[in-house]
């Protein structure tokens, strides 16, 4: 999993043909990755000003406008790629246009289902 994360103020402060371009940029980069057999799914995300944040504690949920920590740089969308192994992920990560304003966290994906297979031979 490719997790793209922005720099929303600085892109913010892009022009209209700044985002136009960059965005033009990253449909040409999925749909590379998509012909050469490595792009899962991707979808980028609304701005954070329209995240709500829930949690469930003693049994009550609660909801808090906004992500869950502040930070610089918000989640911005995320790209599922298919790599033989971290190596390949990091090298396809670094072809993601959005890296330019901010950052791409590359994490393997957890097969929970193969997990609780395995648990349950025990």
């Amino acid at each position: 999993m490719c997790l793209v994360y922005i720099d929303e103020t600085r892109f913010d402060s892009m022009s209209q043909d700044e985002i136009d371009a960059l965005e033009d940029e990253a449909l040409a980069n999925d749909a590379s990755l998509a012909t050469s057999g490595h792009l899962i799914r991707g979808q980028a995300l609304d701005a954070v000003r329209s995240a709500v944040t829930i949690r469930i504690r003693d049994g009550k949920i609660s909801t808090t406008d906004g992500p869950f920590a502040e930070t610089k740089e918000q989640l911005g969308g995320f790209i599922f790629i298919e790599a033989d192994d971290i190596d390949k992920a990091i090298e396809i990560a670094g072809t993601i246009p959005m890296a330019r304003i901010g950052s791409i966290e590359v994490r393997p994906a957890m097969d929970l289902e193969r997990r609780v297979r395995e648990r349950s031979r025990i």
